[in-house]
């Protein structure tokens, strides 16, 4: 079993392609939407050009405007939301063999991304059975995952930012999630979450219910507290729940609600049922919402 060397992401910041080792496969990075600040020109576009001919494959299922014109390069495959809930499933032992040998792995450091990961590393075959299905879960937020997918989701969620910890996750899942010390790890950084969720369930109760819009200001939230937990619990009181702090607006609704956000605000791409703006489009996002005047 080959280990290509691992680079974790997000669509807003991709590594420096001139730094990545030999042939290069990405996996579940959206490519980068207008109105967030950054833009697919200046983020994406610079990053396929500086891999160049050594970008093997890109795998992704965030819905995206330019999607079509990357979809006539077979190195790019690309679906929506819709198509794939979640993109482990979209990885196939025939899509490795086809891609031959790849170096560099760049991946969301997200439980979808991470999942992703190990699944190229182990030929296209789950790191256990039911490990699409939790991913699909978790990244659409319907039904409920197994337990192992909950706690490895915890873990990440209460350190967002520990590479260490993702790199864990991708060996836990490449050696078929048995090993029981690293499990214990995970548990203990998954235990860590429940101060976030408790923070969440506090600034939850500043949520006021505007039509069909749960608002929460979370300026002046002097805790770290799980965003992804504060919006659930905002679609518990509404069809749609807003976060908005110093810097973002968040908004998020039910991944079957219908509701795209990216035709609704005019972004480039995305995941139709959470987006992220910068906080100056408050005023802009409430009028598009069509949430009544206090």
């Amino acid at each position: 079993m080959r280990y290509p060397l691992l680079e974790f992401a997000t669509p807003r910041k991709l590594p420096n392609a001139r730094e990545l080792t030999g042939r290069v496969v990405v996996l579940d990075l959206a490519f980068a939407a207008s109105g967030t600040g950054t833009s697919f020109d200046k983020v994406t576009k610079r990053f396929i050009d500086g891999l160049g001919t050594r970008l093997a494959l890109w795998v992704d299922h965030h819905d995206h405007e330019l999607h079509g014109e990357y979809k006539k390069d077979p190195r790019f495959i690309l679906a929506t939301k819709q198509e794939h809930g979640a993109c482990p499933e979209m990885i196939t032992p025939e899509l490795v063999e086809r891609a031959g040998v790849v170096d560099t792995l760049v991946v969301h450091g997200d439980f979808d991304g991470l999942a992703s990961a190990a699944k190229w590393i182990r030929g296209g075959v789950e790191p256990y059975e039911g490990a699409d299905a939790d991913a699909r879960c978790i990244d659409t937020r319907i039904g409920r995952p197994g337990k192992l997918a909950l706690i490895v989701d915890r873990a990440l969620r209460a350190r967002p930012k520990d590479d260490a910890l993702k790199g864990l996750v991708v060996r836990f899942f490449v050696e078929g999630g048995t090993d029981r010390g690293i499990l214990a790890e995970l548990e203990a950084a998954a235990g860590a979450m429940a101060k976030l969720e408790k923070a969440a369930e506090l600034l939850a109760k500043r949520y006021e219910i505007r039509g069909e819009v749960a608002i929460c200001d979370a300026r002046g939230a002097d805790v770290y507290y799980d965003k992804t937990e504060l919006l659930l619990l905002g679609q518990e009181r509404a069809k749609i729940a807003l976060v908005h702090d110093h810097t973002t607006v968040t908004l998020a609704a039910a991944f079957d609600s219908g509701i795209d956000f990216l035709r609704l605000l005019e972004l480039g791409g995305g995941m139709p049922t959470r987006v992220s703006v910068p906080a100056s489009r408050l005023g802009d996002v409430l009028r598009r919402l069509g949430v009544p005047a206090e």
